[in-house]
């Protein structure tokens, strides 16, 4: 097992110096804040970022999908590769062609695409939009040696395409079913080209699948299933359910939420909030539930431009106010901001009592 070293790259010590798999690039790594995160590598003084970092960007428009999907398959990945044992490291196995290829249309000119072909004249969907790779590591013998590694795949629950170049934007809703088939399909064959890998032929592989949420969507999507796939083993054989899902407070319409009390708390909240500033332009909330329980909440308050002072005063008040109504036990952040930026910032962990903040000042 690594010692855990100091959070930051400049207090690290020889302990965190180590020579890589060439033998010439100096190894380091950057410590980490908690028990619950990962140390990650520097090479020669840079992060080394993933090889497919960019593609997943241009294939998703909703922001909330490209956040939820990296920070949603990290979680995925602490339940099989303990930080405590394991060093994190951008994907590097899958290169960015390959990332390009394998979220292509399958064609003549592009054998190894993942999508299905198209053929003239028939609307056939596009069911992967995102790759992500997480790589993790050990130290074998004074070397970082590659001993796992994760696979996240994006899936659209909604296939927005054009009849003509530039021309209407059209969606097809994708149902449930065939999103999951479909993805349970593209894991086995992305499974069987890393096993082709001598780097990758023999370590655990975890395979995620992720559903997007629709463009215009104020969350993000949901983790559905992932498998572990042992060393060696070139099917997916087994998968493990996830029960998750997002939700924007105050609901829509006639949507129903897992538990109606966390709505009514920030209800009565969002209330003593417009109380003290009665023209604040929005305070809403991003809720995830997983197996019917409140994990998390992102609380969003969109301000006019006030002065220091004010923000001070509101975000003591926020302080108070959500310690009294908004959920317990529960990790809730709350981000206050207006069109110029992020003005204060409230947190409280899973288990813990108090909010801490911060209110943001320029020089």
């Amino acid at each position: 097992m690594l010692a855990v070293s100091a959070v930051v790259l400049a207090a690290c010590g020889n302990q965190n110096k180590m020579s890589s798999n060439s033998g010439s690039t100096k190894t380091e790594l950057t410590g980490s804040n908690s028990s619950g995160n990962y140390q990650s590598v520097i090479q020669d003084g840079h992060y080394q970022t993933s090889k497919s970092s960019g593609v997943n960007e241009q294939q998703t428009s909703n922001q909330f999908n490209l956040e939820g999907f990296q920070h949603g398959l990290l979680d995925i990945s602490k339940k099989e590769f303990a930080p405590s044992k394991y060093v994190f490291q951008e994907g590097q196995q899958i290169s960015t062609e390959q990332t390009y290829n394998w979220l292509g249309r399958k064609t003549k000119d592009n054998p190894d695409g993942l999508n299905p072909e198209q053929p003239d004249k028939k609307v056939v969907p596009e069911y992967l939009q995102q790759i992500d790779e997480q790589d993790f590591l050990q130290q074998t013998g004074g070397k970082l040696q590659l001993k796992g590694m994760t696979i996240g795949l994006g899936l659209n629950s909604v296939y927005y395409y054009t009849k003509e170049k530039y021309g209407a934007q059209y969606s097809k809703k994708l149902t449930d079913d065939e999103i999951e088939a479909k993805g349970k399909e593209m894991a086995n064959e992305i499974l069987k080209r890393m096993r082709e890998k001598p780097e990758t032929k023999d370590i655990p592989i975890v395979i995620a699948l992720y559903k997007a949420a629709p463009d215009d969507s104020l969350v993000g999507g949901n983790f559905f299933a992932y498998s572990m796939n042992r060393a060696g083993s070139k099917t997916v054989d087994t998968w493990n359910k996830i029960d998750q899902k997002n939700y924007v407070f105050p609901t829509a319409g006639n949507e129903k939420v897992p538990n109606a009390n966390d709505e009514s708390a920030f209800e009565q909240f969002k209330n003593k909030a417009q109380s003290y500033f009665p023209n604040l332009s929005g305070v809403t909330a991003q809720a995830q539930y997983t197996d019917g329980t409140l994990t998390g909440m992102h609380v969003n308050i969109t301000t006019q431009f006030y002065s220091y002072t004010e923000i001070n005063s509101f975000t003591q008040y926020l302080q108070t106010a959500a310690q009294k109504y908004l959920p317990r036990n529960v990790p809730i952040e709350i981000t206050v901001g207006s069109t110029n930026g992020v003005q204060s910032y409230l947190n409280r962990d899973r288990d813990a009592r108090k909010f801490t903040t911060h209110v943001f000042n320029n020089y």
